[in-house]
């Protein structure tokens, strides 16, 4: 009968062990997906700050030059299309002046023949002075724009000239 006590008690604890047996594995049988669920993922790491200040100077050394290369070359861009702003009015007020000397001309193509035909000092011409009159005047037109052409190029060389004469001490002055 002792016998019979430790094999029921043997019994019992056996029960008692498939039951844990089976709590646990219901338990544990979420762990592989609970731990793929409570895995942290670094989206962002933290450096310490000389780290991010070399790492900013690195980038300050590597960008500062080609910066420096377009704002210059943007500032060359504006000097010329200002010098080109410059040349155009200078233009300009050459055609206009021309147009103001043309209008303001009393003899011009539409004048009648009559006057004309009279020589500045009001006695009647001949057709070939005539002719020659109205080439000499032309000429005259002639020169007297390629005089304010030429003044306006020599204006315009003095303006370029003096430009890249400032050029390196406005360079030697950025540093």
């Amino acid at each position: 009968m002792a016998l019979e006590g430790c094999v029921g008690s043997l019994r019992s604890s056996m029960q008692l062990l498939d039951s844990s047996i089976s709590i646990l594995d219901e338990a544990t049988n979420d762990f592989p997906r609970l731990s793929k669920v409570l895995q942290t993922t670094r989206h962002f790491e933290l450096i310490s700050e000389p780290d991010l200040h070399a790492a900013q100077s690195s980038l300050l050394s590597e960008i500062r030059p080609e910066v420096e290369a377009l704002l210059t070359r943007v500032q060359n861009y504006l000097d010329k299309l200002e010098r080109r702003e410059q040349s155009l009015m200078a233009k300009c007020d050459l055609n206009d002046g021309r147009l103001g000397t043309a209008d303001s001309n009393p003899e011009s193509a539409f004048t009648p023949k009559s006057r004309a035909s009279e020589a500045p000092n009001g006695k009647p011409m001949s057709a070939i002075q005539e002719m020659k009159f109205k080439q000499l005047k032309a000429k005259k037109q002639r020169l007297s724009y390629a005089v304010e052409t030429l003044e306006l190029q020599a204006k315009q060389r003095e303006r370029q000239l003096r430009m890249s004469m400032a050029a390196p001490y406005q360079v030697g002055y950025e540093d």
